[in-house]
């Protein structure tokens, strides 16, 4: 099967093989030594000197704990949105009672840093941005490195949801200055769900020692203070750890620069695979995710036909859109254990399932371009040949 939706990603065989391993004290030496050796791979992957600390819950968990542990209720902090989860990651700190104020921006499009930087100067009590570096229900990918540059300009922390990019794609947390980076498990790393890991700043430290939303199971002091001594506060999900401490081994050997241009290389293949199809993408190509694509679909198209078809008969899952993009877009997830062939696979799968997904098979038209015009081509390997170029 072809698992292509943006998460939970495949497992590699090794992380499979180490999750079959037999239970361990979560409280002995030998789960120490794990855990120890997870903190310290994890922090070159975040491309940090800080602490990184490993919670079990899902994405959402360790989002809501970076807020929890570094606000207060009656904080004003400005939410950027371009998507479902920005807009989760202000609800979540609505929640808790933060005067949120939301910069919202058009599904498809990226993040403005200037309008980040005119909300900022109009409102100068704000404390925290919260922003989404990867937005998986529009395929974007915000510019951390130029909306850090305005949001340290003012002094504010600033909390960024890299669930879906961190690990594919580059986020150098120090050089950009991020207080807390937060992502998990099923995504890049290529484990199952069921462990968030969320770095922490010397300013989010200092923020923490402030803070006052309520929280317990979330506590970043409990879990710094147990993991000096190689524990978690609460029991982990030990299995994921043995799978995530094994899949940090073939990151680091593949090396991040290699990690980051094969994401970048897929996501090509992707676009223009899509493209040679007839189709177009939902964002704009300087935004376009390296760990999703957002495709669009005409009013023609019965998104949730093609994705039963591909899935029915071709042994391809892909994702539809969510919310207020349910049955405008479909999106296909490359991130974590993925090559070109694997998208070759798929896209071929594309060509054939598309013709009957339509509502009218008269209306399958992939004809935009010259190149565009013979699908059957391309479900037989002319995709391959364009691959090289």
């Amino acid at each position: 099967m072809q698992l292509r939706i943006p998460g939970p990603t495949p497992c590699p065989p090794q992380a499979l093989q180490a999750m079959g391993k037999q239970m361990i004290s979560h409280r002995g030496k030998e789960f120490g030594n794990i855990l120890n050796s997870i903190t310290e791979k994890l922090k070159q992957v975040f491309q940090t000197k800080g602490d990184v600390l490993t919670l079990t819950c899902a994405g959402t968990g360790g989002l809501e704990a970076a807020i929890v542990n570094t606000l207060s209720p009656g904080d004003k902090i400005l939410a950027v949105s371009c998507g479902v989860f920005g807009d989760r990651f202000a609800d979540i700190a609505k929640q808790y009672g933060a005067n949120v104020k939301c910069l919202n921006f058009e599904w498809g499009k990226p993040a403005d840093p200037e309008a980040i930087g005119k909300a900022l100067r109009a409102e100068s009590d704000i404390k925290a941005v919260l922003v989404t570096h990867n937005e998986t229900s529009t395929g974007v990918t915000n510019d951390i490195g130029k909306i850090s540059s305005v949001v340290k300009e003012f002094d504010k922390l600033l909390l960024v949801d890299a669930v879906s990019s961190l690990g594919c794609i580059d986020l150098p947390t120090d050089e950009w200055h991020c207080d807390a980076v937060i992502t998990c498990s099923q995504k890049g790393w290529m484990s199952p769900p069921g462990l968030s890991m969320i770095s922490v700043s010397e300013k989010g430290w200092q923020a923490h020692a402030t803070a006052k939303m309520p929280r317990y199971y979330w506590d970043f002091s409990k879990a710094r203070d147990y993991l000096q001594r190689g524990q978690t506060p609460w029991t982990p999900a030990i299995s994921i750890c043995y799978a995530l401490n094994a899949n940090l081994d073939l990151m680091l050997s593949e090396g991040l620069p290699n990690i980051f241009a094969r994401h970048a290389r897929v996501a090509q293949l992707t676009r223009k695979g899509v493209r040679s199809l007839g189709l177009s993408l939902f964002p704009p190509d300087s935004h376009a995710s390296n760990t999703v694509t957002a495709v669009r679909a005409s009013d023609k198209l019965d998104v949730s036909k093609l994705i039963q078809v591909l899935r029915d008969k071709y042994d391809v899952v892909i994702a539809g859109g969510q919310k207020k993009l349910s049955g405008k877009i479909f999106r296909i997830g490359h991130l974590g254990l993925v090559e070109e062939n694997d998208i070759k696979t798929v896209l071929e799968a594309l060509a054939k399932a598309l013709p009957s997904a339509y509502r009218h098979s008269e209306s399958f038209a992939p004809c935009h371009s010259e190149e565009a015009k013979r699908p059957k081509n391309l479900a037989q390997g002319k995709l391959r040949e364009e691959s090289r170029d």
